[in-house]
């Protein structure tokens, strides 16, 4: 306007002044605020290097130069402003300015709140000391020394827990070492029925010492594997011969060992039959025996018939049927009786539900075996329909429940039998009306389906059966 505008000697002073008057105040703007100390407000001259660093997205612009960050020279700020050259990185938080005379960009640190100041070093140890690393505070070079730090750490600390459990734990070369001079060695299950049938055979062997071994042989040939080795390292040739041992206590232990090795065993049961253990064990139920002996050998006549049609043969054969029933004749023989009536029961339920599944080539020709035991007839001929009655004044709730299956089982083919019998009749009575008791009891403990209550279902099932 001065320069457009003809004027007098006043108005080109006037406009001298306003041209003076503008400078000093845009100077003023800028050195003003820094000479006091305090924070410089944002505008298009001054500015924190935070905002520097960021753009609004919040992502880091590209250098001028197209300079990857990580390859710029940092530049190291002090005190006082220093020019910082192109390619030089900025430290996070520094003043930064534009000066106007010389036109460079200029830098320096910020005042401490507290009025001091950190040096150059000491600030980077204090980042590095931070476990929260904020990447847009730090240089690559301070992340790159604090990711070593904590890998460092890490290190350390996975080493401390391995030198602590090698505390608490021994190598296994030194176990091995220490089992060596103590003269132990960890044996496999056939090496110790190994050993323990080779102390079973021995003449030097006591009488103590061969019944542990049986004791022990017992547990292992539960299992069918076991069985089976025991089978193949002659064990159970030399059970079978201990059925005629002189020593009650060895025929006691061999039959339960037998019965043992018996168990679901196919294999057993053909080696067994073959080898004469069906005759041995009717010969110690036959004859004067301590009941524990015929206990366990009527265990092995168990385990030796169930699920086997050809030992039931041989079995009627023998007459095995009518050494079960000499069992009733003998006194204080009742919880053998039990046993055996339990074992007929089993024996005519594996072949109804034979008879009842669906018939495949297998099934067919086990159906066939099965018919060619005879065990109605001898059962009938022998008088069973009125031994297993009487049974049912034992007072165990348990044999009674097994006699009153048997009943159950039997009543097909001993239904007039029951019927004329008075000694079942009073003993059903009496069953009734002390199941109705104890069943009434369960009811009123909330239990509507107890023990009790089926055994008095079996009770009276059977009084409907000889109504």
């Amino acid at each position: 306007l001065c320069r457009r505008v003809a004027m007098s000697h006043w108005a080109a002073l006037l406009c001298a002044a306003a041209k003076g008057s503008l400078l000093l105040l845009l100077l003023s703007a800028v050195f003003s605020p820094l000479s006091r100390g305090e924070r410089v407000p944002e505008f298009a001259l001054t500015k924190i290097e935070e905002n520097d660093i960021k753009d609004d997205s919040g992502k880091e612009p590209i250098t001028d130069d197209g300079a990857d960050p990580e390859d710029l020279e940092v530049f190291y700020p002090t005190h006082q402003w220093q020019a910082v050259r192109a390619g030089q990185a900025v430290p996070a938080g520094s003043h930064v300015r534009l000066n106007l005379q010389t036109g460079e960009r200029e830098a320096r640190l910020l005042d401490s709140e507290d009025g001091g100041s950190d040096t150059k070093e000491e600030k980077g140890r204090k980042r590095l000391d931070k476990m929260n690393i904020d990447s847009n505070s730090y240089t690559s070079q301070e992340l790159k020394k604090a990711l070593a730090k904590m890998k460092e750490s890490e290190k350390a600390e996975r080493m401390a827990r391995e030198e602590e459990v090698r505390k608490k734990f021994r190598p296994i070369e030194q176990l091995k070492e220490e089992f060596e001079k103590l003269n132990v060695k960890m044996e496999t299950e056939y090496e110790i029925m190994d050993k323990l049938i080779s102390k079973l055979n021995s003449s030097a062997s006591t009488l103590d010492e061969k019944v542990a071994a049986l004791y022990d042989l017992e547990y292992y040939v539960h299992q069918v594997d076991n069985a089976k080795d025991f089978l193949s390292m002659g064990g159970l040739r030399l059970v079978i011969e201990g059925l005629n041992s002189t020593e009650a206590v060895l025929r006691e232990h061999a039959a339960f060992v037998l019965g043992a090795a018996l168990s679901s065993n196919p294999r057993v049961q053909i080696e067994a039959i073959e080898g004469g253990a069906l005759q041995k064990l009717l010969v110690i139920l036959g004859t004067e025996q301590p009941q524990a002996v015929k206990k366990k050998a009527l265990f092995a006549l168990s385990s030796l018939l169930r699920h086997f049609p050809y030992a039931q043969q041989h079995f009627l054969e023998l007459g095995g049927l009518q050494v079960l029933r000499g069992l009733f004749r003998q006194l204080g023989t009742e919880p053998l009786r039990v046993r055996a009536v339990t074992l007929l029961y089993d024996l005519f339920v594996e072949k109804m539900q034979l008879e009842d599944s669906q018939h495949g080539d297998q099934a067919a020709e086990k159906l066939q075996q099965y018919q060619r035991v005879r065990l109605l007839p001898a059962v009938l001929e022998q008088d069973w329909c009125v031994a297993v009655p009487g049974l049912l004044a034992l007072p165990e709730h348990d044999a009674r429940e097994k006699v009153l299956k048997a009943v159950a089982v039997l009543m097909a083919f001993c239904r007039e039998r029951f019927r004329g019998d008075p000694v079942l009749g009073a003993a059903l009575g009496l069953l009734r009306r002390e199941y109705e008791e104890l069943a009434a009891e369960e009811r009123r403990e909330g239990d509507r389906d107890g023990y009790f209550q089926e055994l008095l279902g079996s009770v009276n099932s059977i009084l409907r059966e000889l109504g």
